[in-house]
């Protein structure tokens, strides 16, 4: 096959997997999962993976391998579904990218330059999992998790680092004005800035933990306010959403994208993490806040939202299901967006109207055994009765 040939291949290869319709998979009446990947490793522009000049790559090989697309930011931008991706490259290094869809089931294509992010202080060794927040002070803030090596690692240690939230703003999506990394006693992963005022502050979600990996004695998903986007320090934080034994979340949990208001409260999305026997198993969970009071629990359905099914449980970190991006449109349709273990990002639809009703008509848990019997008993009374 000539160089020409090849080439001819592959674009129309490429052509074939952007434009692929995507169809709905009959669900559980909460969300309903699609049957392909929206973004793949093979989504990448070829010109960002080949060398495309004849002179230079006679054999037409990749020069820049690209092994994933993950944890994706997501907001609705000029009409388009645009999602802010995790792209890591074969050197494990993530990048940010922006990928747009028409309709935010398919056909997703990305922009032709990765985000060129500014570097805040000692540059960063990796950059990735960025949450998205239009704020009503106009300004789109992303918060990212910014790793760096652990200075205190011991000799011939190459795997300890340290995490901090890296804070950059946008009005466009293309030119990134970057701030310095959130402040904090502890190191911080997961945190989300919520999109209004409260109490005249920026209120952020927050995941306090004691290392890089390990919540250790973070309770959970925190809450603070700060007085500054420019130059945020969490000074007071509370945690509002508690791990718990023999839970979903019993290792640790993390906020996912920024709460959706609907005139119930605010609805979240977060994931939980415990541990089993072929490792740390990552789920999807949703809970609930008050409108006047988007700190404070009014609902939370026990156990998991979502969990990996199929293809979703196999890939570069396995058993794991992370969503950092959700899109509301006006008539209330919800756009999930999630990823399945580390490796590819997929959506789910359902409607601000369901997951309202998911989140306060579904029994919490009740943490032991007896109880969850009680509530399966009282549904199946309810149903027999009928």
């Amino acid at each position: 096959m000539t160089f020409s040939e090849r080439l001819a291949c592959l674009k129309a290869g490429h052509e074939q997997l952007l434009s692929r319709p995507n169809v709905p998979i009959p669900g559980n009446g909460v969300y309903e999962r699609y049957q392909y990947p929206i973004l793949t490793a093979e989504h990448a522009p070829l010109f960002w993976r080949y060398d495309l000049d004849e002179m230079t790559n006679p054999f037409l090989m990749e020069r820049f391998g690209i092994h994933a697309t993950l944890n994706s930011g997501a907001i609705k931008w000029n009409g388009k579904y645009v999602l802010v991706v995790r792209v890591e490259g074969a050197d494990r290094k993530s990048f940010f990218a922006v990928a747009e869809s028409p309709n935010g089931v398919d056909n997703f294509r990305f922009w032709d330059r990765p985000v060129t992010m500014p570097e805040y202080g000692e540059p960063a060794t990796n950059v990735y999992d960025m949450r998205l927040t239009a704020h009503e002070d106009g300004w789109i803030y992303g918060v990212f998790c910014v790793e760096r090596k652990d200075p205190a690692a011991a000799p011939g240690d190459l795997s300890s680092a340290v995490a901090a939230a890296g804070i950059a703003r946008t009005r466009d999506l293309v030119n990134w004005e970057r701030l310095p990394d959130l402040e904090s006693k502890s190191q911080q992963r997961n945190v989300v800035l919520h999109p209004e005022f409260v109490d005249g502050k920026y209120a952020l979600y927050t995941r306090p933990q004691d290392g890089f990996i390990d919540a250790g004695s973070g309770g959970g998903i925190g809450w603070a306010l700060v007085d500054s986007m420019e130059h945020a320090v969490v000074e007071e934080e509370k945690i509002i959403n508690l791990r718990h034994y023999h839970t979903i979340k019993e290792v640790k949990n993390g906020e996912g994208p920024h709460p959706i208001k609907t005139p119930q409260g605010w609805l979240h999305l977060s994931h939980g993490v415990r541990g089993c026997a072929s490792g740390l198993r990552y789920v999807l969970y949703m809970y609930m806040t008050a409108l006047d009071d988007p700190s404070r629990v009014i609902a939370e359905p026990a156990g998991l939202f979502m969990a990996p099914e199929g293809e979703e449980y196999i890939g570069d970190v396995m058993n794991v299901l992370f969503s950092n991006g959700w899109i509301a449109d006006g008539d209330g349709k919800v756009f999930i967006y999630y990823a399945s273990s580390d490796t590819r990002m997929h959506v789910a639809t359902s409607t601000v109207d369901r997951l309202v009703d998911y989140c306060l008509h579904t029994a919490p848990d009740g943490l032991r055994t007896g109880l969850s019997v009680e509530t399966l008993n009282r549904l199946i009374d309810k149903n027999l009765g009928i």
